[in-house]
């Protein structure tokens, strides 16, 4: 899928609709996010790793809310282990679209599902994805799927959480978002186009600090969850089962 600029909110719009992962931005969807998200490919490479060391024979991967593929093509790369499979799951019919326009099988194959991960069952998993994924759902369901996964995975294995932080101390929570936006703007993107997607991601895009998160998961089950990334307050960690 050929990348095209991200110019959506270049402009001044009179009303700024709720973010959605429409057509308008799968189009642009390779661009905004290498441009927005610091450290993404340098996390994208790092879960083609970890597929690497933690899929097994015979086992599922997951990658939940897959967008465009780029973690199911990093992991596909590194996984050495036979008859082993790829199930990617996004409730975007325009991301699974514009994946499946990207996507020839090879030894591991990737099998597309356009679904509600909430909705879906997790089962004789090695690894789950969860790449800025968890992030948009309701705070009250995250739990839920997490303890879906937990119960899904084999024993050893393992869970990939990417997300957006936030932070308790309030200057460190400030400072984390000025420094992104500064991050933004020296990709490219105006002071106009930070504002208006801030806006367009309220109460869209729920961020939480990694003591949440890693207290969930070790009260779902997880034995350890540990951060193995960060820049700015966009962080990586895995779980282990």
């Amino acid at each position: 899928m050929t990348s095209i600029k991200d110019s959506l909110y270049s402009q001044p719009l009179g009303q700024i609709s709720s973010f959605a992962f429409d057509d308008h931005v799968a189009n642009v969807f390779p661009d905004m996010i290498s441009r927005s998200v610091p450290g993404y490919q340098t996390m994208i490479a790092a879960i083609g790793l970890l597929a690497g060391r933690f899929a097994k024979p015979n086992s599922i991967c997951y990658d939940l809310g897959c967008s465009l593929g780029a973690a199911s093509l990093s992991m596909r790369e590194n996984i050495a282990v036979g008859n082993c499979k790829i199930v990617a799951i996004d409730n975007s019919p325009a991301m699974l679209a514009g994946f499946e326009s990207v996507l020839t099988q090879k030894k591991t194959p990737i099998e597309l599902q356009c679904a509600d991960i909430r909705d879906v069952k997790i089962e004789n998993a090695s690894i789950v994805v969860l790449n800025f994924t968890l992030q948009f759902l309701p705070v009250e369901d995250r739990e839920k799927i997490l303890a879906k996964i937990y119960t899904g995975l084999l024993p050893g294995g393992a869970l990939i959480i990417s997300e957006k932080l936030a932070f308790d101390d309030s200057r460190q929570h400030e400072l984390q978002i000025d420094l992104h936006h500064e991050f933004k703007k020296s990709q490219g993107y105006s002071d106009l186009e930070v504002s208006q997607k801030r806006t367009a991601l309220e109460n869209v895009l729920i961020p939480e600090n990694f003591a949440t998160h890693q207290k969930r998961l070790k009260f779902v089950g997880f034995s350890s969850a540990e951060l193995w990334f960060q820049y700015f307050n966009f962080a990586s960690f895995i779980a282990l089962k």
